[in-house]
């Protein structure tokens, strides 16, 4: 698939593209930034924290890249060694090409990304189409990850929103705005500069980016039961996009050490979880030492 297909223009692309270097020029913490190859082309990441603590791989959900991660990673980063990945068929800078869910080959993608960044096995946080992207891997290749934390993760007990969100979609800049409102709730009044430039950025990604159509590969129970590492779950009462009361009923039934937090009032982004993943990666690190 190529970028235009992906984005609504070659226009709207170089836009978010933009908006996305800006924010980037300005991230507040030390970090390398690379490009990798997989066998789906180049894959964009962000390298961050002490080359020897344990690894933890962050994947952002769709209509979005690794800037997302921009607050959790300053935390992360000062006990692990973050990578913060584009996410292909994204927003970001990575290949411009979206495998179909129902198939391997998003997991043999990051197959090739740890393999490329050197990585045996990983800790994976995953937000939305993230923690599909994570539940996925750690379902088909158990041995390369070291414990799930999931946010609003897709795949689980997904709600139809193409229904209402394609239309507004359809609308332009506005139909955009409202479908990101939806999501993740109205901007405040008030922003700081950096809240300024992310609206900035999510609104030309939302107004120019082609959304995903296909609906996600549900992970089935016998593949849920199958995981035996940590997991912590952090779900949004008020999400539009999946059921958190099914999401908590399946994996508090099927997943043994599964930890699962429902905040109330919260839509699909909960906004910056440092603390609890913080918390949560030390003590999955310590009980496997």
């Amino acid at each position: 698939m190529k970028e235009f297909e992906v984005y609504k223009s070659e226009k709207a692309a170089h836009r978010v593209h933009k908006l996305y270097r800006d924010y980037l020029n300005s991230w507040p913490i030390a970090h390398e930034e690379k490009f990798i190859s997989t066998r789906f082309g180049d894959t964009f990441v962000i390298e961050s924290g002490p080359e020897s603590a344990p690894a933890v791989v962050m994947l952002h959900g769709t209509m979005a890249t690794a800037a997302m991660w921009r607050e959790e990673i300053s935390t992360l980063s000062k006990g692990y060694h973050v990578f913060a990945i584009d996410v292909i068929g994204d927003a970001g800078f990575s290949a411009p090409v979206r495998p179909s869910t129902n198939t391997d080959e998003h997991a043999l993608w990051l197959q090739d990304v740890l393999e490329a960044l050197g990585l045996p096995s990983a800790h994976f946080v995953g937000l939305s189409l993230g923690g599909w992207l994570a539940l996925d891997f750690a379902v088909r290749y158990p041995e390369q990850v070291s414990s799930l934390t999931l946010i609003t993760p897709g795949g689980v007990a997904d709600k139809n929103i193409i229904v209402w969100a394609l239309p507004l979609m359809l609308m332009g800049s506005w139909g955009a705005e409202k479908v990101r409102e939806r999501i993740v709730g109205r901007s405040p009044t008030t922003k700081t500069e950096q809240q300024v430039k992310l609206s900035e950025f999510s609104a030309a990604i939302f107004a120019g980016m082609n959304p995903r159509t296909e609906s996600l590969r549900k992970i089935s129970d016998d593949e849920l039961a199958a995981i035996d590492i940590p997991v912590l779950v952090l779900l949004g009462a008020d999400d539009v996009t999946m059921d958190s009361i099914e999401i908590e009923r399946r994996l508090k039934q099927l997943v043994s050490q599964a930890e699962i937090k429902i905040f109330p009032g919260k839509r699909h982004f909960l906004g910056n979880q440092s603390e609890a993943i913080y918390g949560f990666l030390s003590e999955a690190t310590r009980n496997s030492e």
